[in-house]
């Protein structure tokens, strides 16, 4: 197995002429929390301007695609919401389309997640603050809502022990089901010195609870591509798949048979696909890039002349 090659403006057009159907991740991709990394509008208009499709492919569960919406605007991006797939979206539409969900979820999650769930008329429980009070013997006397047939679980910035409590004991029933948005450790952060929890943290610690493992819908995992296809012609072999982590977006590219292309503005550094290259597991060996390239403004740069 070699290395990525580098995206030069000599591999220009053998790059651009390989797809139909381009996905981006978007945090440390086509900006950086709410700082656009530059030309990266100017580059989704070129793609279209070319007959490209770009669509947009996130793990971040805390936003609905109505507030993505929103974002994308904000920043200078023409994006239509059906181009959108993030994991608040993917959640619903599994609970709704895939396990004709009835009854009522547990959700630790987002005012995002809450907004994709409302729109598709899923009744939930569990958001918000919800902190322990009292001794152990008043936490093993809470109350259970037998409505409960799912536990769903995103980002959640409020989320407690007496979540983990409750979360875990409604999926000792197996008749329950436990789907993740992702599972992703941690999150970059600008501040150097903050560790910033994932959802990975919260999934996990419910996992370790209740013994049992969540079905996780976001990337690497296929379920997106799969959902993307039904609305979009998506061949595989004509499709690329851009983003900024090895074991989410390029993993993604590997599962689903796309073309991959690395950008190194976020989370993995060619050290990475160095360390991939020499691993002794072989779902690290495979996780190699197709392409690399410094940043997205690069090969704004190279398309001007095309």
């Amino acid at each position: 197995m070699s290395r990525a090659k580098e995206l030069t403006k000599q591999l220009l057009r053998q790059f651009v002429d390989s797809f139909d159907t381009i996905l981006f991740d978007c945090d440390g991709v086509l900006w950086q929390s709410n700082d656009v990394i530059s030309k990266t509008p100017a580059l989704i208009a070129k793609l279209r301007d070319m007959g490209k499709q770009p669509l947009f492919v996130t793990n971040n569960s805390t936003k609905s695609r109505r507030q993505y919406m929103e974002k994308f605007a904000k920043l200078g991006f023409k994006v239509s919401e059906n181009e959108i797939f993030c994991t608040a979206y993917l959640a619903a539409i599994y609970l709704r389309n895939i396990l004709n969900f009835q009854g009522k979820a547990y959700l630790i999650g987002s005012p995002g997640m809450q907004e994709e769930f409302k729109l598709f008329d899923i009744n939930y429980t569990g958001t918000g603050p919800d902190p322990v009070t009292g001794e152990v013997e008043d936490w093993v006397k809470i109350p259970l809502d037998p409505e409960i047939k799912a536990v769903v679980i995103g980002q959640d910035v409020q989320f407690s022990y007496k979540k983990i409590l409750l979360a875990a004991t409604y999926i000792r029933d197996r008749t329950v089901s436990f789907v993740a948005t992702d599972h992703e450790g941690r999150h970059p952060h600008q501040a150097a010195k903050i560790v910033e929890p994932g959802t990975g943290s919260i999934v996990s610690a419910v996992e370790t609870a209740a013994g049992r493992d969540a079905l996780v819908l976001g990337k690497p995992h296929k379920f997106m591509v799969d959902l993307i296809k039904e609305k979009f012609t998506l061949e595989p072999r004509r499709t690329v798949m851009v983003g900024d982590r090895l074991n989410t977006d390029i993993q993604l590219g590997k599962n689903a048979d796309l073309h991959t292309l690395l950008v190194l503005t976020g989370v993995s550094k060619l050290s990475d696909v160095d360390s991939n290259l020499e691993s002794s597991d072989p779902t690290d060996r495979e996780c190699i890039p197709d392409y690399y390239i410094e940043s997205l403004t690069k090969l704004t740069e190279y398309l001007s002349d095309f």
